[in-house]
């Protein structure tokens, strides 16, 4: 089930004229202005036509999944077990068995390492690369993709799509959430599903009762659209008109509408990824990698909070840690992750595909007084997969307790200039644009 979700605006004429300018100013990416064209110069061929980052909100345990530190103190390595994975001499925590028998097919980074200790301040660092300054805000890593690309690929489809809410910390957004300095037009474009694989699109707000199957029969609203809209000048309205288009486009195009229809996937398919929220917004994902949609940012959920009172389980594990992350956190994980990466390999898609895999920061080594973990900025881990990088490899390498890396470590502005440095744009692309400066590529990762 398609939901374009509901406003209500009815005249007896049909649209009014605000709620259809309100379809349109919302679309920022998904109508493609004809403004928000690629950079002018192409850089060489990138190795990732689509990059799927995948963002664990909330800070997710290193130690408790992927960097295990079995001879550690019991109050470091705590309660779960090591297991053995594809990798001779890399265990991987007893909690993620799918994702240790797929090793091989991935490279861990085990030296990531941040600045901020609160989520707001890290997830912005995280996303964007840089601490959140007043004005202007640094754009997220997909903005910066999407205007590199623009919409050159198929379908009409925005070159930067969110599945999932947007991450906040009660109520405070990540700053880096979106188009920063580029620009509004580089938002994400956001989609939902829930667990059942239904589909919001909260952007799309029609009329109760209107679908894209419906909308063919109401191109004539144009001509009742009011006399101030010719108040407009001449570029405002041209821009105005090429924006209803381009909505039009996409609520009518087939192609472009059933990349949002999971529907359309095998109910074998659908339960193979799990009946959750996470593990139906990585069939999404993969729905429009198929696509050829430029930059998916997959959001585990919109709230940070891991227990509580409406809370969505992010990944901030203050208490009950080991409780949530061997009954809720992990199996979902373990098993949405594992066969994303197994259908994109299966499809041929995998080579041409960057998938990335982290939080804001780790937790901490030492469990806290309440059999838990806080937050850690020090060390903590990432995965990466596709686009032609050499899988089976554990960049960096932490200490003996989980601490500190005793390698280089990698910070968030690195990892944003890589996926950007993947995704086809060079040091003088990244100049010309302005972002990710100072960034640095992983080097060890190519």
């Amino acid at each position: 089930m398609l939901d374009l979700g509901r406003f209500r605006a009815r005249t007896c004429g049909g649209i009014t004229r605000r709620s259809f300018l309100r379809i349109g100013a919302t679309l920022p990416l998904a109508t493609g202005l004809p403004a928000l064209t690629a950079a002018s110069r192409d850089s060489s061929p990138p190795r990732a036509r689509s990059v799927v980052f995948i963002w664990l909100w909330g800070g997710p345990s290193q130690i408790d999944t992927f960097d295990p530190k079995p001879m550690a103190p019991a109050e470091y390595r705590g309660p779960l077990s090591p297991i053995s994975t594809r990798i001779p001499g890399v265990p991987f925590s007893e909690l993620v068995p799918r994702l240790a028998q797929r090793n091989d097919r991935f490279t861990m980074m085990c030296s990531n390492v941040t600045s901020e200790a609160g989520h707001p301040d890290a997830g912005n660092v995280g996303l964007s690369g840089f601490i959140a300054n007043p004005e202007p805000a640094k754009p997220n890593f997909g903005a910066i993709v999407a205007k590199h690309r623009g919409h050159r690929h198929k379908g009409g489809l925005a070159p930067f799509v969110y599945v999932g809410r947007i991450p906040h910390d009660g109520g405070r957004p990540i700053e880096g959430y979106g188009g920063g300095h580029l620009g509004k037009a580089y938002d994400p474009f956001v989609v939902s599903c829930s667990e059942q694989g239904q589909v919001d699109i909260p952007s799309l707000n029609l009329l109760d009762g209107l679908r894209p199957n419906r909308i063919s029969d109401r191109k004539s609203l144009v001509v009742q659209l009011d006399n101030s809209l010719r108040a407009l000048e001449r570029g405002r309205l041209a821009d105005w008109d090429r924006t209803w288009q381009r909505a039009y486009g996409l609520l009518t195009n087939p192609e472009t509408r059933n990349a949002f229809d999971l529907t359309r996937e095998t109910p074998a398919t659908r339960s193979n990824y799990g009946q959750t929220t996470f593990g139906q917004s990585c069939l999404m994902a993969r729905r429009l990698v198929e696509t050829g949609v430029p930059y998916i940012q997959v959001n585990w959920s919109e709230c940070l909070a891991a227990y509580g009172l409406n809370c969505d389980f992010g990944w901030d594990t203050h208490i009950y840690n080991f409780e949530l992350l061997q009954d809720r956190h992990c199996p979902i994980f373990d098993r949405a992750l594992s066969v994303f990466l197994d259908d994109l390999e299966e499809r041929g898609l995998l080579e041409t595909t960057l998938v990335v895999v982290m939080g804001e920061f780790g937790r901490t080594p030492k469990i806290n007084e309440r059999a838990a973990r806080d937050h850690w900025i020090n060390c903590y881990c990432s995965l990466w997969a596709g686009a032609g990088l050499e899988p089976g490899r554990v960049i960096g390498e932490s200490d003996r307790l989980g601490r500190h890396p005793v390698t280089t470590p990698i910070t968030p502005l690195m990892v944003g200039t890589t996926i950007s440095h993947l995704a086809g744009l060079d040091s003088q692309a990244r100049a010309e644009m302005n972002v990710l400066e100072g960034g640095q590529v992983v080097d060890e990762l190519l």
